[in-house]
């Protein structure tokens, strides 16, 4: 008989792991590198700001958060930040359905395959602020013409990037989830869906961060109005008046809510798909 209780007590490796503590699971998950790097940055930020020594110009961090805090107490950037982001969510879940629908289609068939590298060969590089334009003639000053523009920022990236996720699907495992009897949704949802997700991951990021952009540009050019305005027009207004801070502050706003959907959506995301089906380490 082994002596298990000799061993341990002489330090052997088969002495149990200390319990795992929330201090021990936070610190693993790296999330004071990334506080550590934002306290950096907001400290290079202010001695930029006393370097400068006009508010005007540069407004400390200390001045943008006193800003932000005097906004989000007045209940207008909040205002300003749900009408963005309800106009962000519905252009972006728009144009994921039919960046889906556009790379399903170049997976199933050679004629999808050459719409899709003919309509991206056309559209993505076109700028979507340069069909701000087109959007007022079409739809008029309001939100169709934001989803107009955010849909277009959202759709060929992303369906590029899926396609070229469902081309990288190696040979051999479509030819086990065939030889597993898998076909049509089956073999899509099983087989083609995780073993591309990595690439459909990182095109959900892209589109996320290119609709930001498009949306913040396009209220920044001619908003909704002075009531339904977004982030954008809460920026734009500020500008005119020379309210720096409050300029700032409507940055600070977006950067805020970029950093939330990227800690809580996205890795949140990867966690319980490519790390866990094992198709990208974590």
């Amino acid at each position: 008989m082994v002596d298990y209780q000799g061993l341990l007590q002489a330090g052997s490796p088969l002495r149990p792991a200390a319990a795992e503590t929330p201090v021990r699971r936070w610190i693993g998950t790296g999330a004071w590198r990334r506080l550590l790097i934002l306290a950096a940055l907001a400290a290079i930020w202010e001695v930029a700001a006393r370097i400068v020594g006009s508010p005007l110009l540069l407004p400390g961090f200390l001045t943008t958060l006193g800003a932000f805090g005097e906004g989000v107490a007045s209940g207008e950037l909040p205002l300003r930040t749900l009408a963005s982001l309800q106009v962000l969510v519905a252009g972006y879940a728009i144009g994921v359905v039919a960046a889906a629908i556009l790379a399903g289609l170049a997976t199933a068939s050679r004629l999808g395959a050459e719409l899709l590298s003919t309509l991206t060969a056309m559209f993505n590089p076109l700028p979507a602020i340069a069909l701000l334009p087109i959007a007022l003639l079409w739809f008029g000053l309001g939100t169709p013409s934001l989803l107009f523009v955010i849909v277009h920022s959202v759709l060929w990236p992303l369906a590029l990037a899926a396609h070229a996720g469902f081309r990288a699907v190696p040979r051999p495992l479509s030819m086990v989830g065939q030889n597993l009897g898998l076909g049509g949704a089956a073999y899509v949802a099983r087989i083609l869906v995780p073993a591309a997700f990595p690439a459909i991951l990182a095109g959900l990021k892209i589109g996320w961060a290119f609709a930001w952009r498009t949306l913040i540009a396009a209220e920044l050019v001619f908003g909704v109005s002075s009531r339904s305005g977004g982030l954008g027009w809460f920026i734009y207004v500020n500008r005119n008046q020379l309210e720096t801070a409050n300029v700032f502050a409507g940055l600070l706003a977006i950067i805020l809510i970029g950093l939330l959907v990227e800690s809580l959506l996205f890795r949140t995301l990867s966690r319980l798909t490519v790390e866990r089906w094992g198709t990208q380490n974590p």
